[in-house]
């Protein structure tokens, strides 16, 4: 059973930074992409960033400049950091994994959500 752990979530004021993690375990044989989203209040989930296992990112128009996502695959693990951080950026954020398992089944992953608030 694959199993995300995410971690630095919190509250920040306006201008802030902060910096998560998620760390994948679990019988994984091959990861692909890995990837934040997040749930605003009373939004659906979103797409923030991405990264392949070349290394190759993706962010939605809002956070460009802003968050830069990275990886480290001898952790199995990938990385969100956020800096200038705005109150619209308030959400549950989840870590997405795409990955191919020891029983070479592929399929996505999610982790359980940390809180980020960007206090006005």
């Amino acid at each position: 059973q694959v199993q995300l752990v995410e971690s630095g979530g919190g509250l920040v004021q306006t201008g802030g930074s902060l910096r998560l993690s998620c760390e994948a375990s679990g019988p994984i044989r091959t990861m692909h992409v890995m990837g934040w989203y997040r749930r605003a209040p009373e939004k659906q989930r979103a797409l923030v960033a991405t990264i392949s296992s070349g290394g190759i990112t993706n962010y939605v128009d809002s956070v460009k400049g802003r968050f830069t996502i990275s990886r480290d695959i001898t952790k199995n693990t990938v990385y969100l950091q956020m800096n200038s951080l705005k109150p619209e950026d308030t959400a549950v954020y989840y870590c997405n994994v795409h990955a191919e398992t020891s029983d070479w089944f592929v399929n996505d992953y999610w982790g359980q959500g940390t809180q980020v608030t960007v206090s006005a």
